[in-house]
């Protein structure tokens, strides 16, 4: 549907932080057409309760109707494909679940889209807890190395290629990359436009600070980390 935004929002045990997600969201896009694609990975909390409560606020915002997919846990890529196979817009975005959105968040990355109509997604800087994820200038030869760019990306519906659904980590990077060899490209907007709530609970979102990779030792996540890194390199051929 022409100028209309598909938020899709896989959720594993994060009803804690849904209603924070939801709501913020709602608040950034007051100027766009919306809707809203909940997918419950298989959460063991309190989703359904909580998720009840949300749509009863809801319910008096016109034409905002949340969908809710329940599906077993099968990760995130996977929710995040069967949210957008459900998908009416034109736009898509797809948020973590600890996700917060700035008020400014969805008019920043649609005018900067709308403004470079050769892109194909616009993504910002974000905070992770209390560090600033800064990203970059899309340049294709440095994400060719690194991943600067992060999942919650405002992309055209018609440029949007699934998930790799075997993958465990860099799912966002891949998805990039694999964009990158169909000559889709990406545009910066330089500003922290949301953040992510960093708590007790294993979520999708996951950091580690850049010293830990560079211990003489290797903990059992940074070898995690090399392997799943080992699996873009190969499956993209990049040096």
């Amino acid at each position: 549907m022409q100028g209309l935004i598909s938020i899709i929002i896989p959720v594993y045990n994060h009803a804690h932080t849904l209603k924070k997600c939801l709501t913020t969201a709602v608040e950034s896009a007051r100027h766009y057409p919306i809707e809203l694609i909940v997918v419950n990975d298989g959460s063991t909390d309190n989703f359904h309760e909580v998720f009840a409560s949300i749509i009863t606020e809801f319910s008096n915002i016109k034409a905002l109707k949340p969908l809710v997919i329940n599906q077993p846990n099968l990760g995130a890529p996977v929710a995040r494909n069967r949210g957008f196979e459900k998908a009416k817009g034109e736009y898509v975005i797809f948020m973590d679940a600890d996700t917060v959105c700035y008020p400014e968040m969805f008019n920043e990355m649609m005018l900067s889209l709308q403004s470079h109509p050769e892109a194909s997604y616009s993504y910002s800087r974000f905070r992770f807890g209390w560090k600033t994820m800064k990203s970059h200038s899309f340049d294709k030869e440095l994400l060719k190395k690194i991943n600067y760019i992060d999942v919650t990306s405002l992309i055209r519906s018609k440029d949007f290629i699934f998930f790799d659904e075997s993958l465990k980590r860099f799912q966002d990077w891949d998805l990039w990359l694999s964009m990158l060899e169909r000559h889709k490209t990406g545009i910066f907007v330089p500003k922290i436009l949301y953040k992510k709530i960093v708590g007790k609970r294993k979520g999708i979102s996951n950091w580690l600070p850049s010293f830990v990779y560079n211990l003489p030792w290797k903990i059992k996540e940074v070898k995690n980390y090399e392997e799943a890194r080992g699996l873009i390199v190969r499956k993209h051929a990049l040096k």
